[in-house]
């Protein structure tokens, strides 16, 4: 038996960092552009198709969010905790078992390692074959009123399951770009797809209307049908020669392991098992989600609901085209530099991550400081102006400059638990799991609070969400600084809050936006007076804390 030299990690060095802030900012651009040219089709589809089906395919659309989600989620963030390691000899590949050295791999090696999450991912793909029939009989017999109608649903929504089930055939692709930071492949990819799936919908559409034909909501299956074989073959064309470079295969492999840590020699043991424990978790976030939908329609009236809606929908723009990405690089930047998967890291990874944690929180820290100082006086303007007068006479602006104080606690939660995702043992998976029931019962009370007794209204809602968010950041607060004192590392809670000068800049802003809204009109000056005021503000905060965005900014760069 020959031996094997052991595996240097690839050091948690400001390389993986500066990959990581980079790929955030190629998904920020991405989810961007997918916006404005989703926007920019709905206008277009507007003319050519009704409201209602428009409504339809949104119901089309969750369900196939759904299949993805609870196909793919849990195992891509069990995943993300195999680390990417290097051979200290590129040729020792096998531990000896020369006679297996051209069928199995050795789960010690970078071909192993990238071999193991691909085997994985074919779960995903088991998994949403199983998810397509279940949740596709659930929509198909769901009856509700004006959908099952439509003309040619059932096509569509078979078509949507096919074009799921595609979409989760490159998911052995989209793990080994996760793995390798390879996110220009993944921008590159998802552009493409986003660009074709827009053009072929408004395609069939036009179409349709110049030739009198009734197709229901086909074009929007058609183009969620050409979305996905183009990620599938976008994802398997760039990650084809990744695979042939790096030894491993895009299809099932046996590996090789000493300690016996893989089922049937091709699925990891605590990589599934770990899996298996976030999956439970997002179903009991499903099913909370859905209580407390439950309990928003029981308590609120249905023009509060509206409002919240909209409010929602606005608000939440910053959480899907900023916030999202961050939190999901964040979630790759600490799983490969913890790379916790049989329980154990390095003190030096640890106090890395907790520095580049407090880093990013105190960023976080700052922006907010911004968000609460200019976003309650601005966000009603700009929806007005967007929006119309109707709208801001309804009480939506006074219900989105609430959400403005919202938005800081969405984005410290979203990195607080993509850290805790990447770190959490099985038994702590299932804890948070029990906790996140119970700050349910608490949004549960909240709501009845604000709605029931004080009947603020959508204002209510927004108020309830605040202090469901509030018990989340406390209890990842407490997992974290536990975390890190068992590690060694310091987290210095009192080094996350801004400069006192940010915080009188702040309030000294929001003094004279609130001081001047008195004066407004709803014109057009007005937005431009607090931008104005806006950007002299962003300039002096960030000459206030200047010091810690150029550390920041070295830290990004390397």
């Amino acid at each position: 038996m020959t031996s094997v030299k052991p595996i240097k990690e690839k050091p948690a060095g400001k390389s993986l960092f500066s990959t990581s802030a980079a790929g955030a900012s190629l998904l920020i651009a991405l989810q961007a552009g997918s916006r404005g040219l989703t926007f920019i089709v709905n206008q277009v589809l507007l003319r050519y198709l009704s409201p209602e089906l428009l409504a339809v395919s949104t119901q089309l659309e969750v369900y196939s969010i759904t299949v993805l989600f609870f196909s793919r989620e849990s195992l891509r963030v069990a995943i993300q905790r195999q680390a990417d390691v290097t051979d200290d000899d590129s040729k020792a590949k096998q531990d000896g078992n020369l006679s297996r050295k051209d069928i199995y791999l050795d789960s010690r090696t970078t071909a192993g390692k990238s071999q193991a999450i691909v085997n994985l991912s074919y779960i995903s793909i088991l998994l949403g074959l199983v998810s397509t029939v279940i949740f596709g009989w659930i929509y198909a017999n769901a009856r509700q009123t004006g959908v099952v109608e439509t003309p040619y649903f059932g096509q569509s929504l078979r078509l949507y399951g096919v074009a799921a089930i595609l979409e989760l055939l490159a998911e052995p692709c989209f793990v080994v770009v996760q793995q390798k930071s390879a996110f220009k492949i993944r921008a590159i990819a998802e552009s493409i797809a986003t660009v074709l799936r827009c053009v072929v919908t408004c395609a069939v559409a036009v179409w349709a209307a110049h030739h009198q034909r009734d197709l229901g909501v086909v074009p929007f299956a058609i183009g969620q049908g050409v979305y996905a074989i183009s990620i599938l073959l976008a994802y398997f064309l760039a990650v084809w020669n990744i695979a042939s470079r790096g030894g491993f295969s895009l299809r099932l492999k046996p590996i090789y392991s000493k300690n016996k840590q893989y089922i049937y020699s091709y699925f990891s043991k605590p990589l599934l098992s770990l899996g298996g424990s976030l999956m439970i978790q997002s179903m009991v976030k499903h099913v909370l989600t859905q209580g407390d939908t439950f309990l928003i329609a029981s308590m609120a009236t249905q023009t509060a609901q509206g409002i919240y809606a909209l409010a929602s929908n606005y608000g939440g723009l910053v959480a899907r085209l900023v916030l999202q990405p961050i939190e999901e690089m964040s979630r790759n930047y600490f799983g490969k530099l913890l790379s916790v998967v049989d329980g154990k890291t390095t003190k030096q990874a640890t106090k890395k991550a907790s520095v580049d944690l407090q880093r990013l929180l105190r960023i976080y820290l700052i922006l907010s400081v911004a968000v609460v100082s200019v976003g309650p006086v601005i966000a009603p303007l700009l929806l007005n102006f967007i929006a119309g007068p109707r709208w801001q006479s309804s009480g939506a602006g006074n219900v989105l400059a609430v959400y403005c104080y919202y938005i800081p606690l969405l984005a410290l939660n979203g990195v607080c638990e993509a850290f805790v995702a990447v770190v959490a043992t099985e038994a702590e998976v299932y804890g948070q799991s029990l906790w996140m029931a119970a700050f349910s019962a608490g949004f549960g009370g909240a709501a009845y609070l604000f709605l029931g007794v004080l009947g603020l209204g959508a204002e209510g809602l927004v108020l309830a969400n605040m202090a469901n968010m509030l018990l989340r950041i406390t209890w990842c607060g407490h997992f974290i600084l536990a975390y890190c004192g068992s590690h060694g590392a310091e987290f210095k809670v009192m080094g996350l809050l801004p400069r006192p000068s940010t915080i009188s800049l702040g309030v000294v802003t929001y003094a004279a936006l609130a001081q001047m809204r008195t004066s407004f009109t709803g014109a057009l000056v007005d937005i431009i007076k607090c931008g104005l005021v806006a950007m002299i503000f962003v300039i002096l905060l960030a000459t206030s804390e200047k010091e810690h965005l150029l550390e920041c900014y070295r830290t990004i760069k390397g």
